[in-house]
């Protein structure tokens, strides 16, 4: 079942084109789709669809971040991408798919924009530009994933911490996340205890600041200098694809 998820009224200062996506459509374009645009609020921990779901809407998060999530029969789970204001959640009705193995579930708390799955496919199928603009955010979503199934495999959790950080903060327009390490360690993939201890050497080194679930980002040059080589794969193919909408901060 898919949540009521319109309990909140729309900030004022809410507008489609935070969504960088949602930006960059040509005028035309945005406004065919404008009317049926509808803005959600999306509480933290909000599960979007689950794995196996038929997908009804799709979803451009504007100061919010979505979690895609590979759950096992165990329970245990593994992050495989996030999607913030720089794309949309629901890449599966682009490709004819109507449904995914994943879970995809609010990790920061906001809102975003939703389109219903029968307007997005029509739009797709008679404007190629919406077409090439959705191919190429697939690409960087795809992207993504391969690097973070790496970086899992092959790095420490001090470093797939850091690549996780910084990847959040590119899709946020501040420096702060409100998280606890436990659902940290939800989205990574492992025990608590690694998070913590990795956390507390970033806090210790003054590179963050964590209290009650509220972390800071202090030094992010710093950040990125202690991560591995995956965020930045990342950000320089989402850049290569999307020069318009630079992701470096």
């Amino acid at each position: 079942m898919i949540p009521k998820l319109t309990e909140f009224p729309m900030p004022p200062s809410e507008i489609p084109q935070k969504n960088r996506l949602l930006a960059a459509l040509t005028p035309d374009v945005f406004q065919r789709i404008q009317p049926q645009l509808e803005w959600v609020s999306l509480p933290l921990a909000t599960v979007l669809y689950e794995s196996g779901d038929k997908l009804h809407h799709v979803y451009f998060p504007t100061d919010s971040i979505v979690s895609l999530l590979y759950v096992m029969e165990n329970g245990a789970s593994a992050e495989i991408s996030v999607v913030g204001n720089d794309g949309f959640v629901g890449i599966a009705i682009l490709m004819g798919g109507e449904s995914t193995p994943s879970r995809a579930v609010v990790q920061s708390g906001g809102g975003a924009y939703r389109l219903s799955a029968r307007r997005f496919k029509e739009e797709f199928h008679q404007n190629i530009q919406f077409l090439h603009l959705m191919l190429r955010y697939s690409q960087a979503l795809l992207t993504q994933m391969a690097q973070t199934a790496v970086c899992n495999r092959h790095h420490s959790i001090d470093q797939q911490l850091c690549r996780w950080l910084l990847l959040s903060l590119d899709r946020l327009s501040g420096n702060q996340l409100i998280m606890t390490q436990e659902l940290i360690a939800n989205m990574l993939g492992v025990r608590r205890e690694g998070v913590t201890e990795a956390a507390g050497k970033l806090q210790k080194d003054g590179v963050i600041e964590y209290s009650r679930g509220h972390l800071t980002v202090l030094k992010r040059q710093r950040l990125e200098e202690l991560c591995c080589e995956c965020y930045a794969v990342v950000r320089d193919e989402t850049n290569r694809l999307f020069p318009y909408t630079c992701f470096d901060k």
